[in-house]
This record gives structure tokens, C-alpha cells and sequence, in this order.
């Protein structure tokens, strides 16, 4: 049997002013951000979780808006568009403030862990319950802050919330552990290709005489992602294994699973709308739809990881005035360069190992976090005990 927990409130396990929406526009206008100083940050860094910034405002501009300063262990929360992702502010994150399309929660840690809220919302029940309380036909936003607080949890006491929380940590931990070493790699195939078809290192620093250049179409098949499947699901089943990509840099794109893939030979697909250009490798069968375009190389002369390691090192841009998008008929344009056949072939067989073991950490990354997704709700709902974690720190 698990634990009792108590349902509460969202609102009963906030600190005093711990619910802070960013500021209006008209606080915080165009002619005052900056490209260095204080950061911004924006609903990229919730979605994502990344901590680049685009935006930064002056020292005084910080003070004048200092009640919008995140601090380490605040929640931020996307509240426009792309609602309900959560990431957590991290001891080594820069202190900035947030801007209007965010939500930064601050918990009361007296009640409660604040990366146990942070587990809660990253939770289909959490996640679902802001969702649930949002507005708009044309642009969602958040609901009205009464709303918000009045968000049901199950809350154990802080004892069982550390313990919860180690267990959710170390399988977060060991992905991000695969998520680095996998960076590593990448790093290290890009200066291999760098080395040999930019900078031509092993051929005395000259472009070989009998490499050529051509247009992407020459020797690739480029096709436009479709509709989703008709049959489909969320999660992988016994029936849906077969995974479904968007645009997207998230999880690569990751939109779902169907029954039969579409493309089956090792190919690059790049995004064309939206995040117009983020390339992927993908070595496994597949379905690719809207927003997306798959290249399948077609010649002896270069090879999937070619293309990949070569299209990631130049600027793809879209078309159009409204909505910019990357189209087939433009992208087949795209100039690549050709090298001799028996380079491409040493270059490939040097690099695929690399590429063996990211592809090996990725998939184990894909079962930890589905383990992890599992556990969490039974784990905070009390259904899963945490009596035989006691020994978690």
C-alpha cells in the first residue's frame, strides 16, 4: 500500500508572492533590451529548458523591474502558445527576469520541494491541469491567477517528497549523463568532417582536383513530410512502435508512433517551418510529417552521416513574406560538395562508431525517460510506495 497523501492547493504551497506573471509589454519595450547585461528570460528557456539568451536589460532597467527577478529554484512556466512546459531555475543559472509570456512560481519549502513541484508539472496530471485552465481561440494563454491556484496536488510530507525526488533525480541524472556524453561525440564527428572536407587537413590544406560541387536534388531524394497516420498513439504499443517526427528540437521532433514507417533507409530530415533548418540524423525507420523535409541520399559519393555533418555547418534559410517555410524545389538548389567516392567511404567508417554509440544512449535515454514517466504519477499519487526507496538520499 502507498502512503496517505493530503490534496491541497497550488496556491496553499507558494511562499508569499510566489506567483509572478512577467510583466506587461508596455514595462518592458523594445528600445530597452539590450544584446548583453542582465538576461531575459523568454518562453524558449521553459520550453526547452535552454539557457541562451537573445535579450538582456541594463543594471538599472534590472532594478526598476527587480519583483520580475528569477531566483535558484523558481518554476518557470510557458503561459502563451506553447503552454504548461516547465523548467526550474538551477544554482548556476544567471539571475535575469522573466518576460511576459512566463510564469514564475516560488514554493514555500516548508511544504513542499520545489523540484517536486517541478515533477508534478512535468507530470501528464500537472501539465494537463494548466492546460486544462487556459483561454483563446486564436492565441492560448494561461488562465486567471484564482484558477491557477486552486490546481489540486497530492502532497506527502517533505520526508517522502525527498525520496520521490532522488528517485525521479537519479534516472534524470543518467539522462543527462547519455545527453553529454552524446554532445561529446557529435563534437567530435563535426571536427573529423572539419577537419577533412572544410579545412582539407589530410590532402596538405587544398580541395583534392577531382571533388566537384553539386545541387542537393543531384544526389539526394528530398520529399515533404505528410499528414499524421491514421493509425497513431502518444506512447509506443505493441502495435504504434514506429516513431513519427515534426519540426521541433525537443526530443528531436518526437510527435508520436504508428504501425508501418515511411522511410526505412538511413536519411537527414530538416525542419521547414517554424525552427526552419534544425537538421537531424536519423538511422532508425520512420514517418516523417507536416514541417518537415527528409533528404535520402541516392549516390555512391556521400552517405547519410555526410550529409548530415555537411548540412548542419551551412545557414538553411525558408521562403515567403508571411510565414517563411523551406520548400522541396528550393532546398534541391542547395550546393554540396561531392568528394571522391573512397574518402566519403574512410570519412564514414572513421566516424560510425561515434555515431553507433550515440544512437545506443539515445535509445537508452528513450527507456529511462519512459521509465521515469511511469513511475512519477504513481509515485506522487501514493499508488507506488516509496517504502522500498527508503535508503534514497
Amino acid at each position: 500500500m502507498g502512503l496517505r497523501f493530503d490534496t491541497i492547493t497550488l496556491g496553499d504551497v507558494l511562499a508569499p508572492r510566489g506567483y509572478i506573471r512577467g510583466p506587461f509589454g508596455s514595462a518592458l519595450k523594445r528600445n530597452e533590451l539590450l544584446d548583453f547585461g542582465i538576461p531575459v528570460y523568454e518562453q524558449q528557456h521553459a520550453i526547452y529548458g535552454v539557457r541562451t539568451f537573445r535579450f538582456y536589460i541594463s543594471k538599472e532597467k534590472f532594478e526598476e523591474m527587480k519583483r520580475f527577478e528569477t531566483k535558484i529554484d523558481d518554476l518557470i512556466i510557458s503561459c502563451s502558445g506553447t503552454l504548461g512546459k516547465v523548467s526550474i531555475i538551477r544554482e548556476n543559472d544567471p539571475k535575469g527576469i522573466i518576460s511576459q509570456a512566463l510564469l514564475l512560481l516560488r514554493a514555500n519549502t516548508n511544504i513542499i520541494l520545489p523540484k517536486y513541484l517541478l515533477y508534478f508539472f512535468s507530470s501528464k496530471k500537472g501539465f494537463d491541469s494548466i492546460v486544462s485552465r487556459s483561454s483563446g481561440s486564436v492565441q492560448v494563454n494561461i488562465s486567471k491567477r484564482a484558477d491557477i491556484e486552486k490546481i489540486p496536488l497530492d502532497l506527502p510530507p517533505i520526508k517522502e517528497q525527498k525520496i520521490i525526488v532522488a528517485i525521479l533525480e537519479a534516472l534524470d541524472d543518467k539522462i543527462a549523463i547519455n545527453t553529454t556524453i552524446n554532445h561529446h561525440l557529435e563534437q567530435m564527428a563535426q571536427a573529423i568532417f572539419k577537419s577533412w572536407f572544410v579545412d582539407f587537413e589530410p590532402w596538405g590544406g587544398e580541395m583534392p582536383g577531382d571533388w566537384r560541387k553539386a545541387e542537393l536534388g543531384d544526389v539526394t531524394t528530398l520529399s515533404a513530410g505528410g499528414d499524421k497516420p491514421t493509425i497513431y498513439s502518444p506512447i509506443p504499443t505493441d502495435e504504434c512502435s514506429i516513431p513519427v517526427f515534426s519540426n521541433g528540437i525537443d526530443n528531436f521532433g518526437l510527435y508520436g508512433y504508428t504501425d508501418k514507417p515511411k522511410i526505412t533507409e538511413e536519411s537527414v530530415t530538416v525542419s521547414a517551418r517554424g525552427t526552419i533548418g534544425f537538421v537531424c540524423l536519423r538511422q532508425d525507420p520512420f514517418v516523417p510529417i507536416v514541417r518537415l523535409v527528409t533528404a535520402v541520399p541516392n549516390s555512391d559519393f556521400i552517405t547519410a552521416k555526410y550529409l548530415y555533418l555537411y548540412l548542419i555547418n551551412i545557414h538553411i534559410a525558408g521562403v515567403g513574406t508571411t510565414q517563411q517555410q523551406l520548400t522541396v524545389p528550393d532546398f534541391k538548389k542547395y550546393r554540396i560538395l561531392i568528394p571522391s567516392f573512397d574518402a566519403v567511404k574512410d570519412f564514414t567508417n572513421t566516424i560510425e562508431p561515434m555515431f553507433d554509440n550515440i544512437r545506443h544512449k539515445r535509445a537508452e535515454n528513450v527507456r529511462l525517460t519512459e521509465t521515469r514517466d511511469a513511475m512519477l504519477p504513481k509515485l506522487m499519487s501514493g499508488e507506488l510506495s516509496v517504502a522500498d526507496f527508503r535508503g534514497a538520499k
